[in-house]
């Protein structure tokens, strides 16, 4: 039987900052919000939650949802032209769906998650995709992982999450499958090594070395 790999997506495969960062701004403006926010204080909570990000940056609680929306509706209209493929996330997902089935588990909302695989070509390679509807608990919690493996109807296969944050490898660690970080994406090495060493350059060699391991 086939590997299952599961797939994180910003950091792993795509790089959206420029359209995390510009909706994020977005949402604070549109609401009058005069907070001291830098783009490193919204880059390195990319991973989280929506509302754990505008919680990080100091919008209190009773306005959290408001901006949540504002930043959905203008990220949707943004997302496709200010998202890029990551180097070698073409050929890591090739490589991968020769040997493995694959799936995305993100804490991105799933639906402008498919609509961006869709925009690059590349979602008819995935057997499904775990976003943040689609669970009660995000990442670092298993629920996203169990959920995308129940989905693929995962009973005796090996099982493997690549991902670029700790989140990642704790949820991995947390529905007992096995990890390869990488530091393509927002947490560093320093970070990664404080779970895991298992640790890759990018999705191309992850894949290979998970390849290396069946």
């Amino acid at each position: 039987m086939k590997t299952i790999i599961l797939f994180d997506l910003d950091g792993t495969l795509i790089d959206s900052t420029e359209a995390i960062l510009e909706s994020f701004y977005h949402s604070l403006q549109t609401h009058n919000l005069c907070l001291e926010v830098s783009d490193s204080m919204i880059t390195s909570q990319i991973g989280h939650t929506l509302e754990t990000m505008f919680a990080g940056v100091g919008v209190q609680d009773d306005l959290i949802d408001i901006h949540v929306s504002t930043y959905k509706l203008y990220y949707r209209e943004i997302a496709c032209q200010k998202t890029i493929l990551l180097p070698n996330a073409i050929e890591a997902i090739q490589e991968a769906s020769l040997f493995a089935r694959l799936g995305i588990v993100t804490t991105k909302t799933g639906r402008y998650s498919r609509e961006l695989m869709e925009y690059f070509n590349l979602m008819h390679y995935f057997d499904t995709l775990i976003g943040f509807e689609d669970v009660e608990n995000r990442k670092p919690h298993p629920e996203p992982i169990l959920k995308a493996l129940i989905q693929m109807e995962h009973k005796h296969q090996e099982a493997w999450m690549i991902g670029d944050t700790c989140l990642d490898i704790e949820a991995s660690n947390r529905a007992g499958i096995q990890c390869v970080a990488v530091t393509s994406g927002y947490d560093n090495m320093e970070q990664l090594l404080t779970l895991t060493d298992v640790i890759q350059r990018d999705a191309l060699e992850a894949v290979r070395y998970i390849a290396q391991r069946g």
